[in-house]
């Protein structure tokens, strides 16, 4: 097994849990150390990659134990981790009234199965994981709304999509947790 500085047991965890006890535990990490995050969530793999893209520290990479799946992040330098975010967002009220006029563009990045069950009229399904080599598919000239179940992904992918160019990207926060608005499944 790789060797580890520190262990972050997110088995059982769905998203943002994983990332949150992430960042908490990597504040504990010296520079150039490396963590182990273990979870049972698929999403994760994206998640934890995003994450550690946007606050500058290195995924190394995953690798697959049965049903666990055993992350590895190495902690940035200090003047390495500025995590950034997307300024760019949206109140879930907001992108109500939006779509009471108009019909709008909706990335919906959460997990295939999170979808199924409860999704915004219209929404595209593009999880964060296949965000990268889907994204030529998507026009960068219309206003594009990204949604997640909390703000975090959809956070994330905005940053990716508005880094490929996108125009203009609103991130729905506090996304799919808090949606009053109409909701269909699969």
């Amino acid at each position: 097994m790789i060797k580890a500085n520190e262990v972050v047991d997110a088995k059982g965890l769905a998203c943002p849990m994983p990332i949150v006890k992430t960042k908490k535990a990597m504040t504990g990490l010296d520079a150039g150390q490396v963590m182990e995050i273990q979870a049972t969530d698929k999403g994760s793999t994206a998640d934890l990659k995003a994450w550690a893209e946007s606050a500058n520290h290195q995924y190394l990479g995953t690798i697959e134990n049965g049903t666990v799946l055993h992350h590895y992040l190495r902690k940035a330098a200090e003047d390495e981790a500025v995590e950034k975010c997307h300024e760019a967002t949206v109140s879930n009220e907001e992108l109500l009234q939006v779509l009471q006029k108009e019909e709008a563009v909706i990335i919906d990045v959460r997990e295939q199965a999170e979808y199924a069950f409860s999704h915004i009229p219209g929404a595209v399904s593009l999880p964060l994981g296949e965000l990268e080599e889907k994204i030529g598919k998507l026009d960068k000239t219309k206003e594009t709304y990204v949604v997640c179940r909390t703000g975090s992904r959809s956070d994330l992918a905005a940053q990716k999509l508005t880094a490929a160019g996108f125009k203009n990207v609103l991130n729905v926060v506090p996304g799919m947790s808090k949606w009053e608005g109409p909701a269909k499944s699969l």
